[in-house]
């Protein structure tokens, strides 16, 4: 017998009700309306529009007073159900909304498009809160009352790239210059962080690796011709990582991401290394005779003994072998040994053996002339050597062969110089290489700490996303 009753109740109670007044006994009386809040689903997060997307259920109870009856008049009639368009209903919108989309069912389920203050000043590693505002758009709070009720998460479904920590609501009352009239409102704050696992694999370990490969150009031989292509390459990837950065993150001034940050340091790390790769190159390709090296005694003396570095052929002293020591000693010890000259290893003034001396062995008698003309000029070696030996026949032919002797002498000289000058340059270019090495991977180092745990919340992402 529900049937007939039910259908004659609605027709009594709409036939002079009007959707568009407010349900009150007395017009100076304020409505009050239960606000309730369950979000279902955080949907997306929109960093470069800053915008928050999320499903949620709205619910909202109020008394009307026109909606009642007597029920021993209506037996078996304990609820009605209307459209929205045959009852009065709130004007309760979210404030901070793009537009709405929504299905009434027994309450309001919608999809909201909010505006949301990104601040992306510790992506990947950051926190966001985004405030969903709802209040009455026409009426005041001397006419409609907003009362809240705690947001429900029960039924939230887990988005992939956010976690939600927590949803807090509070009811405001806003004062307008204009009005005298209270406009309540309930915010809710959705506080969501993020999962940076994703953005690590794909932009803060590829990071990591090239700054570690820029060390490598410190490692490369100066010979290879690759140390700049290798500077030159890894700057290069430094710029892509940079613009896929800039993609995802929005066109403010207001904070520069951290992860912009790391890489903006890495990019002066890799255009330093560049630098000073350049010095290294021009150090060892110097050219030894536009003049002799200065003495860098810091560069040269205990930063390499600090880096455990060692000059060519320090430590090596040349020797004689064993026949050749017997074959001197008897020449030496003989009086009657006539002039002979026996090419002997004379050592480099780097410990080297890069030219083959000349060694003059004399009688008893003739060997301090020789030796005073050795290292006397030419002229006055010929009036010592004929003083020496008399003004024999043989004195112009041997004149002629000391002489040329003299001048192979000087030149091996000179191109041993040339050569001990182009080891030292080439010794410096080193040391700055082993020095940049050391600097640099510990400038690196540095940075990655200080930058990446600087976010507030680094710990709590390295303990729920990677470990």
């Amino acid at each position: 017998m529900q049937g007939p009753y039910q259908r004659f109740l609605l027709k009594e109670l709409l036939r002079d009700y009007n959707p568009m007044e407010r349900p009150v006994a007395n017009d100076s009386h304020s409505l009050t309306v239960q606000f309730s809040f369950t979000l279902m689903q955080v949907m997306d997060v929109d960093e470069k529009n800053q915008l928050l997307t999320t499903n949620a259920w709205l619910q909202m109870q109020w008394y009307d007073h026109y909606l009642q009856w007597n029920q021993s008049e209506y037996p078996g009639v304990k609820n009605l159900r209307f459209t929205p368009d045959q009852v009065w209903t709130p004007d309760i919108l979210l404030y901070n909304s793009i537009y709405l989309l929504f299905l009434v069912i027994y309450a309001f389920q919608g999809i909201f498009i909010s505006t949301c203050n990104v601040d992306v000043r510790w992506f990947p590693f950051d926190i966001q809160r985004c405030e969903l505002k709802f209040g009455s758009w026409t009426f005041d709070g001397w006419l409609l009352d907003i009362q809240m009720k705690e947001a429900d998460v029960s039924g939230y479904m887990a988005n992939g790239e956010w976690d939600l920590l927590e949803v807090p609501g509070g009811r405001n009352e806003v004062f307008y210059e204009c009005c005298v009239e209270p406009y309540p409102d309930v915010t809710f704050v959705v506080t969501l962080r993020r999962r940076t696992l994703f953005y690590a694999l794909n932009l803060l370990i590829p990071c990591v690796l090239l700054s570690s490969m820029t060390l490598l150009v410190f490692l490369l031989p100066a010979n290879s011709g690759e140390k700049i292509s290798l500077g030159i390459t890894v700057l290069l990837s430094l710029t892509v990582f940079m613009l896929m950065v800039a993609e995802i993150m929005p066109a403010t001034s207001d904070s520069v991401p951290l992860i912009g940050q790391y890489f903006a340091s890495t990019m002066v790390i890799v255009g330093m290394s560049v630098v000073a790769t350049v010095i290294v190159l021009q150090f060892h390709h110097h050219n030894p005779d536009s003049g002799h090296m200065p003495r860098w005694v810091i560069l040269l003396q205990w930063v390499p003994w600090f880096l455990r570095m060692k000059r060519p052929g320090e430590g090596v002293v040349p020797t004689l072998s064993n026949s050749q020591a017997d074959f001197q000693s008897k020449t030496l010890s003989s009086p009657t040994t006539t002039t002979t000259t026996i090419p002997t290893p004379a050592p480099s003034p780097n410990g080297h053996l890069p030219y083959m001396g000349f060694q003059t062995f004399h009688t008893t008698a003739e060997l301090e002339p020789i030796q005073r003309n050795r290292t006397t000029s030419h002229g006055r070696g010929n009036s010592e050597l004929g003083e020496g030996e008399g003004a024999g026949a043989g004195g112009g032919p041997l004149q002629a062969l000391l002489a040329e002797v003299q001048f192979l002498v000087e030149r091996v000289r000179e191109q041993d110089r040339q050569l001990s000058l182009a080891e030292q340059w080439q010794f410096a270019a080193a040391v700055i290489d082993r020095l940049c090495l050391v600097g640099f991977s510990v400038f690196n180092i540095i940075c990655t700490i200080a930058i990446l745990m600087a976010a507030p919340n680094f710990g709590i992402a390295l303990s729920k996303d990677f470990l």
